[in-house]
């Protein structure tokens, strides 16, 4: 069974005109039910991750001001969120969330989260809309506990997993691996394992030629036991902080061909949702459940 993380606390409230699209945790889930990929049962709610787990990928001093409210000033406008009590609980249930689903996909070679990728929160710090990074500390976890050797974080938002990149930098088992535009936010890039930056107004077939080409032979170099997979759907040309010109099918054969690499070699997979910015809500949550058919169908669920 296709299990996927969700809790009403990923629906946080924001003030008007906020750019962040914050509605789409809530028509994802619909979405997914209204079209009958799923059912109730389908979804699991997770709990609040202790503090413990998130040191693990964060440094204690960021971690216990960010739980404790303490964060600077400057950096709460480098988060871009205005800072409270149930936005910090949100990271929080976004963390277990992932980490519950990484156990899912070992069972069932594939599990989501429906929030989450939150790749530009790094070691010591947040930015973006990120506060903690959940894959980055569901991958610590999974590494910590033994539950995987080599674990392969593949991130195909169009802005770079800089955070994901500082916190595994000099980690020889967790490798990170971005594809992203070159002039595009974070203006300072970190150092990832494996880094791909293009230019702008990258099209279908150029970019997937280059993510089957390239993330197949990485795969097969690295050979990971476990892959996470920020499946962020700011690659479209709709969106207005991206500046790729990927189609609706060609974001969806991206999915598929990350999903093929996955199921042909026995590799579990967790994903989680990524950015996603374009000016009309349904082309965004379109694009998320896309990604969720396409790993029902390679899956066979």
């Amino acid at each position: 069974m296709l299990k996927i993380a969700h809790h009403k606390a990923y629906i946080h409230p924001l003030p008007d005109g906020h750019r962040f699209p914050m509605l789409k945790y809530d028509l994802i889930p619909s979405q997914l039910l209204y079209e009958g990929l799923v059912e109730e049962v389908n979804f699991f709610e997770p709990t609040l991750i202790d503090r413990e787990t998130v040191y693990l990928a964060h440094e204690p001093n960021y971690v216990d001001d960010l739980l404790g409210l303490t964060l600077d000033p400057k950096m709460i406008r480098r988060i871009g969120f205005p800072m409270s009590r149930s936005l910090v609980n949100r990271e929080l249930y976004l963390i277990d969330g992932t980490i519950k689903a990484s156990h899912f996909a070992m069972e069932h070679g594939v599990a989501f989260n429906t929030a989450g990728g939150t790749h530009h929160a790094g070691r010591d710090f947040g930015e973006g809309f990120c506060l903690l990074n959940d894959q980055a500390v569901a991958a610590a976890y999974m590494y910590d506990k033994g539950f995987a050797k080599k674990i392969l974080i593949v991130d195909l938002d169009v802005h770079q997993g800089n955070g994901t990149a500082h916190i595994f930098e000099d980690h020889p088992d967790i490798i990170t691996f971005s594809i992203h535009g070159e002039k595009n936010f974070p203006f300072k890039k970190e150092k990832s394992h494996f880094d791909i930056a293009l230019a702008d107004g990258i099209e279908d077939e150029a970019y997937l030629d280059l993510v089957n080409r390239e993330l197949n032979t990485i795969i097969d170099k690295i050979k990971p036991d476990f892959i996470y997979y920020q499946a962020g759907v700011d690659v479209l040309a709709s969106d207005k902080l991206g500046k790729f010109k990927l189609s609706m099918a060609g974001c969806m054969k991206r999915d598929n061909s990350v999903f093929m690499a996955c199921k042909e070699r026995g590799i579990p997979v967790e994903v989680s949702m990524g950015g996603g910015y374009s000016p009309l809500i349904k082309d965004i949550v379109n694009a998320h459940v896309n990604t969720y058919r396409s790993a029902i169908t390679i899956f066979e669920f």
